[in-house]
């Protein structure tokens, strides 16, 4: 039963689960995104639409995939819970999406209703309010969050407990090295404004430029918001073994390898360190920078003592 996951009592408040926040910098985050949710809805978007841009991205579509059916999958830091809702139309897995700001979990909620998916749970709560309960979950996905918190190696500690033994861990989080390419960015669209951006920033040069609450959506999440932190591949390795978690794969590799990752979810190398500071830069150079330079780790729970097979932190 739903209930089962849960490791405290959340109070049910117009369909949504939800949690007293309390935490100031999380209020700070959580108030950024109620000016602009993010990533917003278009005004044309509905299950078919969901489902074609889900299906367009290849990580997604992959993902959609290797849960298969009747799993549970949390996605924690949800926004406006698009992938959740994603994950569940045409599945009987049971999907949880949670994120401490109402108006945009609201906005997921809402859609949901109106495209009657109903394999969606949605809660409101924060990371560190740690409401879920320990193995409890298959797939756990955290992309694009921690490095929005007062403390992402907490966060993930956090969440880590809640994967079943055997089951999988996805994080997403902005590369140091990646990301100076935006910072650039960000420096010059402080002096000429929003027309410098549109120019050079890949995302925002393919939106439509009439669609100025996702235009307004992406800057400010992107080059406005109040906290942000930047990680390693390294740090999020050593993440992993701290918390008992197994390396299966990354985006991008963490080796020089011309073989291409058709296959986000089978076990790879973590290559060397001298590989992984390579592939970081490489990252200033790639598309990846315009989606923000994240990079996602994917591993998971160990049944044993945390693995260091192919792994060197020094």
């Amino acid at each position: 039963m739903i209930k089962d996951v849960f490791s405290k009592k959340l109070n049910v408040i117009d369909g949504i689960l939800s949690f007293p926040i309390t935490d100031n910098i999380t209020k700070e985050v959580t108030g950024f995104y109620d000016v602009e949710p993010f990533p917003n809805y278009s005004n044309a978007d509905n299950k078919l639409s969901i489902v074609e841009k889900g299906d367009s991205n290849q990580f997604s579509l992959k993902l959609k995939k290797y849960i298969g059916y009747n799993k549970s999958f949390i996605e924690v830091g949800a926004g406006t819970c698009q992938l959740s809702n994603y994950l569940a139309i045409g599945t009987n897995n049971k999907v949880f999406a949670l994120d401490p700001t109402l108006e945009s979990i609201t906005l997921g909620k809402n859609f949901a209703k109106k495209n009657s998916i109903q394999n969606v749970t949605f809660v409101r709560a924060d990371i560190f309010d740690d409401v879920f309960l320990p193995e409890t979950i298959d797939v756990v996905w955290c992309s694009g969050v921690l490095h929005h918190t007062k403390d992402p190696k907490k966060g993930f500690e956090i969440i880590s407990k809640y994967v079943k033994k055997d089951g999988t861990i996805i994080v997403g989080l902005y590369n140091s090295y990646g990301r100076l390419r935006t910072f650039i960015r960000g420096f010059f669209y402080k002096i000429f404004g929003e027309k410098f951006l549109i120019l050079f920033d890949p995302v925002l040069r393919k939106m439509d430029w009439k669609d100025k609450r996702k235009i307004n959506s992406w800057i400010r999440d992107q080059y406005l918001h109040p906290v942000e932190s930047t990680h390693s591949f390294d740090e999020v390795l050593g993440w992993f073994k701290e918390n008992n978690i197994e390396f299966i794969n990354s985006y991008p590799s963490c080796e020089i390898t011309t073989d291409y990752n058709k296959d986000y979810f089978e076990k790879r190398s973590a290559g060397s360190m001298y590989e992984r500071i390579i592939q970081q830069i490489s990252m200033i150079f790639t598309p990846l920078v315009g989606e923000g330079s994240l990079f996602i780790f994917v591993g998971k729970k160990n049944n044993e003592k945390p693995l260091s097979r192919g792994i060197s932190l020094s």
